[in-house]
């Protein structure tokens, strides 16, 4: 939770955290519906005028949810959280399509006419203005994020910023600068030797992998990688080995105990494939050697866990 580029304190987090732990137990909350109320008390405490808010799970059944948006957008549906919103692409767009609220622009960066189409009904029946991004729109402006991907999510982007009411609509010039100026520490993130991405499904892998084919970095390329238990992690390791020299798999000490993969089955399934360390301190230091360019992947735990470890690496240092 930023605003205007500062981080929440650590004795505003612990403050809110105290005034709202009654509420927050009381209802049972969950640790991101917490932090997310955590968040908007923030937001609210230090006057910020437009919030930009990011769905953690889902969309209808989010806690961001409860938000009357200026403008709302989906980018893409790819298969993620099939436990709480199904294995169906379909079912998955719906459940995304559920942010759209009456009378507010709903932007749609998904390509796929099916589920463009299941996304337009939920959005019709709430009332929303639906906003189609074309399937071939890019932005073709100065780029601070890395990777093709990012000319589409931008465009999305783009796409959005000109649903604001034009008290917020901000001018061509500053929307490029913001562009070109854009930075997600995590994303495609190369500091020195090392590249951070927090791929934590089978398409965000994919994307990783086509940035890999696009940069380039030296080699030998070495991987450590930690994935929760939760997500297609076989597959995920299957398209990220053809493009790394060496993998190592290992345990974030942050990820949740309900959601730590099994490292014994991981070994299993990749044999002689990975060097598995249940250690991550270990793993962390192993995955070094011999490596000309050292990438961490899997997950947000794994990136943040590995960057908190490395001198001046802090996502938000």
């Amino acid at each position: 939770m930023l605003v205007d580029g500062c981080p929440i304190s650590q004795d505003a987090f612990a403050a809110w955290t105290m005034r709202l732990r009654d509420d927050i137990e009381r209802v049972g909350a969950s640790f991101f519906e917490a932090t997310t109320v955590i968040a908007f008390a923030d937001f609210a405490a230090r006057g910020a005028e437009v919030a930009v808010v990011e769905v953690g799970l889902g969309g209808r059944l989010d806690s961001t949810n409860v938000l009357d948006p200026l403008v709302s957008g989906v980018t893409q549906i790819r298969r993620e959280h099939t436990e709480y919103l199904g294995h169906a692409l379909a079912q998955i767009a719906s459940e995304k399509a559920g942010i759209a609220k009456p009378g507010r622009p709903f932007v749609v960066g998904e390509e796929n006419p099916e589920l463009v189409a299941v996304m337009t009904a939920v959005a019709t029946r709430a009332g929303a203005l639906l906003v189609p991004v074309a399937p071939e729109r890019r932005f073709h402006g100065a780029l601070g994020l890395r990777g093709s991907h990012q000319r589409r999510n931008a465009a999305v982007a783009e796409a959005m910023l000109e649903q604001l009411p034009p008290r917020w609509r901000p001018n061509p010039e500053a929307r490029a600068r913001g562009f070109a100026r854009a930075r997600l520490p995590g994303r495609f993130d190369r500091r020195g030797r090392w590249i951070f991405d927090v791929a934590h499904n089978a398409s965000g892998i994919d994307a990783l992998a086509r940035g890999l084919a696009e940069e380039k970095p030296e080699r030998p390329l070495n991987v450590l990688v930690g994935i929760l238990a939760d997500k297609e992690w076989k597959g995920m390791l299957d398209r990220l080995a053809p493009h790394v020299d060496a993998l190592w798999a290992t345990q974030p000490p942050s990820a949740p105990e309900g959601r730590r993969w099994h490292l014994g089955q991981v070994a299993e399934y990749c044999g002689p494939r990975a060097v598995v360390e249940p250690d991550f301190d270990k793993a962390l230091a192993g995955v070094q050697a011999d490596a000309a360019t050292v990438l961490v992947t899997g997950s947000f735990h794994t990136v943040g866990d590995a960057m908190a470890r490395l001198p001046g690496f802090a996502p938000l240092g």
